[in-house]
């Protein structure tokens, strides 16, 4: 409508005009209802004509939609391992903090688990000590044998000298007995050093093992047992959580709840355009919005990035062949908006809708001197027009809530 009137400014009423005083032709005399399509068919002619570019020109330049929506990315509550709920620590709908334990699984198999590694842990500490007994008491044997081993040692010596220099006097068979003692007491010797030797290693090596792969169950056993407490990854808001006491969540088939992150859909606005608008939206245009949940509030906005796929071509590789006319709806240009000034979006409920202006401009082009005068003039007029998609806009942002509460019946 706007855009007709203003039009007819420019076309209807010059022809008007010059109907009336250049040929003195008036209104209810010569200009009628029957003949003012006859008198004025110059003037409505080009004033539909013009129309048509017009909106063309704003709707082209300056794109719209009215599928904008404050998307936001919820959280499932999820345990790590299937269970059954032992403990709630939250309400319904509650706030919850990062790390805040959400709900407790029943914890007596990993609590036994736990206990387990703890025992065996605490067993490998009292083998040390009576490792280093063994030490001790291997020493001891050592130190005895070696006293064995010498005193036979040395009556061999002497009893083998006194046969060197009065053969017949000692016993060859006496002789023979020593040497046989004295090889038992070097066994025995050397059995007392492998005892403690072996005692040494299990003390320095093997028991040091086993107390480290048991420490590496008691980590396994506490981080099984810690799985039993579902926390919160992020900061931010549980909603509709109907968890209770002995319920049996499962991370592959239901869910305990959803986590909405703290600040969530108040970062950025996501909208839908038509794909014949790819070519001129892009990032950094100025836009305005005006969302359902805060009428007659005019959202200043800017363009962070627009995507450069469209939803409705992607498709997975499967066992049939893909048929075009499957996409029955066409995709849009999915495009992400940001607030221009701070706290834009503040009292706009995430998961709003919205209506979306979007405007080029083009004044460094005009400034950079690269065009002639027409093709400043005509760069002048695009932007110019975006004034009428905005007075379109709040006159919509104005009639929203009688719309929306009257309009419909509710």
């Amino acid at each position: 409508m706007l855009e007709l009137l203003l039009c007819s400014m420019l076309t209807i009423l010059p022809d008007y005009l010059y109907r009336r005083y250049a040929q003195g032709k008036r209104l209810g005399k010569e200009i009628t209802f029957f003949s003012v399509w006859f008198e004025l068919r110059w003037g409505i002619v080009s004033c539909l004509m013009l129309t048509v570019s017009l909106i063309t020109l704003i709707f082209y330049f300056h794109p719209s939609s009215n599928t904008a929506t404050l998307f936001f990315r919820t959280v499932p509550i999820l345990p790590e391992a299937s269970g059954r709920v032992a403990e709630v620590r939250l309400d319904f709908s509650a706030p919850v903090a990062k790390d805040e334990v959400i709900f407790r699984l029943d914890s007596s198999r990993q609590e036994a688990a736990l206990e387990t590694a703890r025992r065996k842990i605490a067993e490998i500490d009292a083998a040390l000590i009576a490792a280093e007994t063994d030490v001790l008491k291997a020493e001891g044997q050592i130190q005895e044998a070696k006293s064995a081993h010498q005193q036979a040692l040395d009556e061999l010596q002497v009893k083998s000298e006194l046969q060197r220099r009065n053969p017949g006097i000692v016993a060859q068979r006496d002789i023979e007995k020593l040497q046989v003692l004295v090889d038992g007491r070097q066994g025995a010797l050397d059995a007392a050093n492998a005892a403690k030797q072996s005692s040494v290693l299990r003390i320095s090596t093997l028991l040091p093992a086993e107390k480290a792969s048991a420490q590496a169950a008691l980590e396994q056993a506490q981080v099984d047992y810690d799985k039993t407490f579902v926390r919160a990854g992020v900061a931010g808001r549980v909603e509709q959580f109907l968890l209770r006491v002995g319920d049996v969540v499962n991370p592959m088939i239901r869910s305990a709840g959803i986590l909405i992150p703290e600040g969530a859909g108040q970062r950025g606005l996501q909208a839908g355009f038509g794909q014949i608008e790819a070519q001129v939206l892009k990032p950094g245009m100025v836009a305005e919005a005006a969302c359902i949940s805060k009428p007659w509030t005019i959202i200043p906005m800017v363009v962070t990035n627009v995507q450069d796929y469209i939803a409705a071509g992607q498709f997975r590789g499967g066992e049939q062949l893909l048929e075009a006319q499957s996409a029955v709806r066409p995709g849009t240009i999915l495009v992400f908006l940001e607030p221009l000034y701070k706290g834009g979006l503040e009292g706009v409920t995430a998961g709003s809708s919205c209506l979306v202006n979007a405007y080029t401009s083009n004044h460094e082009l005009i400034a950079s001197g690269k065009f002639g005068a027409a093709q400043r003039f005509g760069l002048h007029a695009i932007d110019a027009v975006g004034l009428v998609h905005a007075m379109l806009l709040r006159i919509q942002a104005l009639l929203l809530p009688i719309k929306t509460l009257v309009m419909s019946g509710h």
